[in-house]
């Protein structure tokens, strides 16, 4: 099992537990925290940006260019911004902490 803690907006901590493989926007779906992703994973909008606690970026695998494109469309983005979408949650992540930006922003609605 592998535990993540979520921040919102207003600095509410709300802690998931979830399997390995799964993604960290499901993870995150499940328990009713406000990530969107419109594009259902499709890495095509930026509606599932988190970022990451700067503690725990270097153990993630590096963002893929389209990754990046897509997160310089996102609002809020910091340096330790990624798409929840293409965090695959492994063991070594146990104890993860992202937060959740105030806004998001969906590129497909304009």
């Amino acid at each position: 099992m592998v535990a993540v803690c979520f921040v919102n907006d207003k600095d509410e901590r709300k802690v998931a537990t979830a399997t390995a493989g799964q993604r960290l926007l499901e993870v995150g779906q499940a328990i009713g925290m406000p990530l969107e992703g419109t594009c259902e994973g499709q890495m095509a909008c930026s509606t599932c940006h988190v970022i990451v606690a700067p503690d725990w970026f270097d153990r993630l695998p590096p963002a893929s260019d389209d990754e990046e494109d897509m997160l310089d469309l996102a609002a809020g983005v910091a340096r330790t911004s990624r798409l929840a979408c293409q965090i695959v949650l492994t063991e070594a992540l146990d104890g993860l902490e992202v937060r959740i930006p105030g806004e998001a922003r969906n590129i497909q609605r304009f």
